[in-house]
């Protein structure tokens, strides 16, 4: 995926808000206010706590038809929960869209000054037929705070007839690991490199199937490329977010609690 959603905190909040009159608020545990409306613009978002869920149809453009749809569900410390459903048809092998939340708190820092990126994250995904996404947290390097991107890194919580970004892929089409079983956060991971012609891209992805509950560290992955790889300790994390992108399909992507920092 590209870095358009992360350059979206400048938008206002929802930018189709004004066509509808009333905006429906309940209370969610320790007492905050969550916006449940509906989201379905291409560059809508929604800013609860110190998150954003950012719609993000960044390449609707490639489907002969579709539409998706996001809200918040609710809010509990510092998880939230969200939904996203989705219809995308034609463009296949492209990435139509991203419905992510973003962390709005504790980025452009140094990577070396990162102790932890604490993580729990629980979700559940309803297709309705034959489905192309994953499901993944998606972070973003830079030499600058706040610059361009350098190294995009994906954590891939699911795999859903899909495949990550390589510059190797084999006779059937799939893509070749730079490094296989590493073992990080209690599960082991094959290491993809690639390159989406803005930045390089780091891929992720579980030996073991999908994982719908995972509870743990994002700063282990990044560690493990600063130790392994080309990305330096001096890069600023400039974008942490985690959502799904879908190929095609019609599903639905639940988010039952979802939470991160950066310490």
């Amino acid at each position: 995926m590209f870095f358009l959603s992360s350059l979206l905190l400048l938008v206002p909040l929802v930018s189709s808000m004004s066509s509808h009159s009333t905006h429906r608020m309940r209370r969610a545990k320790a007492t905050q206010s969550v916006y449940t409306k509906l989201i379905s613009g291409q560059w809508d978002s929604v800013n609860m706590g110190q998150y954003s869920l950012f719609h993000d149809l960044w390449n609707e453009q490639n489907a002969t038809s579709g539409s998706q749809t996001s809200h918040f569900t609710s809010m509990s410390g510092n998880a939230v929960a969200w939904t996203t459903t989705y219809i995308w048809i034609g463009g296949p092998g492209q990435v139509k869209s991203f419905a992510n939340i973003q962390l709005n708190t504790g980025i452009n820092q140094q990577l070396s000054a990162i102790s932890n990126m604490p993580t729990a994250w629980q979700w559940n995904l309803l297709p309705n037929g034959p489905v192309v996404c994953d499901i993944a947290y998606d972070l973003f390097t830079s030499y600058n705070p706040g610059g361009s991107p350098v190294n995009e890194v994906m954590i891939w919580l699911a795999n859903v007839n899909s495949g990550p970004l390589s510059y190797q892929y084999n006779a059937a089409g799939q893509a070749v690991p730079i490094v296989t079983n590493i073992p990080l956060e209690g599960y082991t991971w094959d290491l993809y490199s690639g390159s989406n012609t803005v930045n390089q891209v780091y891929s992720f992805l579980p030996t073991s199937g999908n994982i719908e509950s995972f509870s743990g560290d994002v700063y282990p992955f990044l560690s493990y490329l600063i130790d392994n790889k080309s990305i330096s300790s001096s890069q600023y994390l400039i974008t942490a977010q985690g959502g799904t992108e879908a190929l095609t399909g019609a599903a639905q992507f639940t988010t039952y609690a979802y939470s991160l920092a950066i310490n």
